[in-house]
This record gives C-alpha cells, sequence and structure tokens, in this order.
C-alpha cells in the first residue's frame, strides 16, 4: 500500500506540475522548462519499475518471472532513471549560474535555442553511457536464471553470466566515478561563483532571490544524491542486502515524491497559479 501510494502521488504530483508550466504563460520560463525533465524522468522511471514491483510483490515467488529482454528494458529505464537525475540537475545548476552571475545577459544567453540544446544534451549524454553500460551486458552469455533483486539492473543482468565479467565492472565503476565527479563538480563550481557574486553584491534583492532558488535547487540534489550514495554503500555490505533492496526503491520513490513539492512550495509563480485555481473568487471578485 506504501509503494501504491507513492506512485500514485508521483503521477499526480509531476503530471500536475509539468501541465501546469505548459499552461500558465508566466511559467514558460528556462528555469521551469529545464525543471520539466526531472517530473518527466520521475514519472518514466517510477512507471516502469513500481507497478511491476506491485505485481511481484501480490504473486509468490515461483510465479515471479520476467523474460530477459523484459529484464534488459527495466534495467535500461532504471540506470536513465538515476543517471538522468544527474545530468538535469547539472543543467538546471548552469541556468542558476547565468541567472545571478550575468543577469543582465539571462534572456540573451537562456534562449529557447540553448534550453532546448541543454535539454537534449542531459538526455542523450544519460542515454550513451547507459546504452554502452547495457550493450556491454547482453554481449554475455547466460548460464544462470535467479535475479536476487526487487527489480533488473545492470548488475543483476551481468551476474547471470559465467564469462569473465572484468570490462563491465571496469565500465561501471569509471562510468560511476565520472557521473559523480561531473556531478559533484558541475555543484561545487556553479555554486561556489554563486556564493563569490552574492557576497560580493549589495544587491539585498539579488541575494534573496539566489539564496531561495538555489537552496530549492540544492535540497533536491542532496535528496538524490544521498539516496543514491545510500544504496552503493550498501552494496559492499552483503550482510544488509535487504535494506540495500529497499533504498533502491526507495531512491526511486523519495525523489520522485518529494521534487513537484519541493519546487512548488518555493516557486511564487506556482503558487500563484494554484490559489488561482482554488480561490478563484479572489481573483474575479463578484460585484
Amino acid at each position: 500500500f506504501f509503494f501504491f501510494f507513492s506512485y500514485l502521488i508521483i503521477l499526480f504530483a509531476n503530471v500536475g506540475i509539468v501541465v501546469l508550466v505548459f499552461i500558465d504563460s508566466s511559467l514558460h520560463q528556462p528555469m521551469y522548462l529545464l525543471f520539466c525533465n526531472l517530473p518527466v524522468n520521475d514519472i518514466l522511471g517510477n512507471s516502469i519499475m513500481v507497478p511491476r514491483l506491485l505485481t511481484d510483490i501480490l504473486r509468490p515467488s515461483s510465479e515471479r518471472l520476467i523474460s530477459y529482454y523484459e529484464c534488459v528494458v527495466q534495467a535500461f529505464s532504471t540506470h536513465m532513471f538515476g543517471t538522468t537525475s544527474h545530468t538535469v540537475l547539472m543543467i538546471m545548476a548552469f541556468d542558476r549560474y547565468v541567472a545571478i552571475c550575468y543577469p543582465l545577459r539571462y534572456s540573451a544567453i537562456m534562449s529557447n535555442k540553448m534550453v532546448m540544446k541543454l535539454t537534449v544534451s542531459a538526455w542523450g549524454v544519460a542515454f550513451v553511457l547507459v546504452g554502452i553500460l547495457l550493450g556491454l551486458t547482453l554481449r554475455l552469455n547466460r548460464c544462470r536464471t535467479m535475479i536476487t533483486n526487487p527489480f533488473c539492473d545492470n548488475a543483476s543482468l551481468f551476474k547471470l553470466s559465467c564469462e569473465n565479467v572484468f570490462i563491465n565492472n571496469v565500465y561501471g565503476l569509471t562510468f560511476t566515478v565520472v557521473l559523480f565527479t561531473g556531478s559533484i563538480g558541475s555543484m561545487v563550481v556553479t555554486y561556489t561563483k554563486i556564493a563569490v557574486v552574492c557576497l560580493t553584491s549589495k544587491n539585498k534583492s539579488l541575494n534573496s532571490k539566489a539564496l531561495k532558488t538555489c537552496s530549492t535547487h540544492l535540497f533536491v540534489y542532496l535528496v538524490m544524491f544521498l539516496c543514491g550514495m545510500l544504496v552503493i554503500i550498501l552494496h559492499r555490505f552483503p550482510q544488509y542486502s535487504d535494506y540495500r533492496k529497499l533504498s533502491a526503491i526507495l531512491f526511486h520513490i523519495i525523489p520522485g515524491s518529494l521534487n513537484p513539492i519541493i519546487y512548488g512550495v518555493q516557486s511564487k509563480e506556482i503558487r500563484k497559479f494554484l490559489s488561482k485555481l482554488l480561490h478563484p473568487e479572489k481573483v474575479f471578485p463578484s460585484f
């Protein structure tokens, strides 16, 4: 029931945010258009994983079967979800950096064309990295059939093989290091420059806006980062395999549930739009 209602919240909140951004012209700003990538990613990632998980929970263990290629699709979507979460937050950090460090040139730099380029880059980089990851696993012959995770991922797939998986381990480690280094590095660089601008500026309005938008973005990043790190750390402790399985599921559910709430609470434009929907008489008073 927890997973079921969490999934409903993810669908309702994230679809609502996406629809809200596209129907309200005041939200047609680079910050919100780039943010829309997060709810879309949350919807796709959870829709492929959670319904299948709920079905398996209700089945006896002997009937929890999945075809190999269905498992590959699930593994691809799982890794795309995690990778795209990082790349989207990286392009959002770039947007905040331009908005605060170059406010007068913001409109010229963050044009519709640039927003499209950043969006395609975020999804394209994730697609290539994950495609290579799964491609290296698909080349392996299989001699086992048991998957001990609650859903399929790359490690589950290459553990089905009796061949040498050294290349898979090396690429997987490189993939993780590059992704985390790029992700953390972009956050450190952009937020350091933003902090310098705020400390040297006497513009209280700019500092207040920077603090509000950057704290929201940073909090979303920390939630995603900590959930992901917990899964990676628990992989090193086989005796806590049940906790690892649960944390892997929560890595999908917690960010997907919190992201629209965090941005919805912090965004004045979104709060204003929701206020119009809930209290139309305040906008159009009767005479």
